[in-house]
């Protein structure tokens, strides 16, 4: 037993970590609790966004990769935020007039939460421990790729648009594997 200890282990911390993210509820821009239990089973990419921003026009490459891989189990999931620059200033309804006007977003907003700070939504605590680097999300279009069993699998740059070649090859493979029973 003593071989396997560290295993089991690991498999218990693996398995309750993803059940932890799984608890943690948010609301959808409508005003629904949800959480990603909803979406248990697929490769999300959580972001957070804002409409005044730089990167901005990243809404039309999450919708694109959205539209492209929906069908094989990937769901992107935008929380809009205000933290960096006062960027998201709208209410939630004006955000999603936005979305939908400007890029056609069809993918699940979520309404505004705070991503810094004291008052920082628990499922950015969760996201931000769990990636690699465990450092604060630091501005708009940050990315985390959660894979099929509710793990963080990488953490995206906001500067790195969510089409780019590395990020569809990581999207492609969490996308192949598939979740543990």
């Amino acid at each position: 037993m003593g071989i396997l200890a560290p295993i089991v282990f690991a498999l218990l911390f693996s398995t309750s970590v993803a059940s932890e993210l799984y608890s943690i509820p948010f609301q959808t821009n409508s005003g629904d609790t949800t959480s990603l239990a909803a979406y248990k089973g697929q490769v999300v990419m959580v972001v957070n966004t804002a409409s005044e921003c730089g990167h901005t026009p990243q809404y039309a490459n999450l919708e694109k990769l959205y539209e492209q891989y929906k069908s094989r189990g990937f769901v992107v999931l935008a929380f809009p935020s205000n933290d960096f620059g006062a960027q998201e200033p709208g209410s939630d309804a004006q955000i999603q007039q936005f979305c939908a006007t400007n890029f056609g977003v069809t993918f699940p907003l979520m309404k505004k939460i705070p991503v810094l700070g004291e008052h920082k939504h628990p499922l950015y605590k969760h996201l931000v421990q769990q990636s690699e680097a465990q450092a604060e999300v630091e501005w708009n279009f940050t990315k985390f790729l959660i894979d099929r069993n509710g793990k963080v699998a990488a953490r995206i740059h906001y500067r790195t648009l969510p089409d780019a070649p590395e990020v569809v090859a990581q999207i492609e493979s969490l996308l192949e594997a598939k979740p543990s029973e």
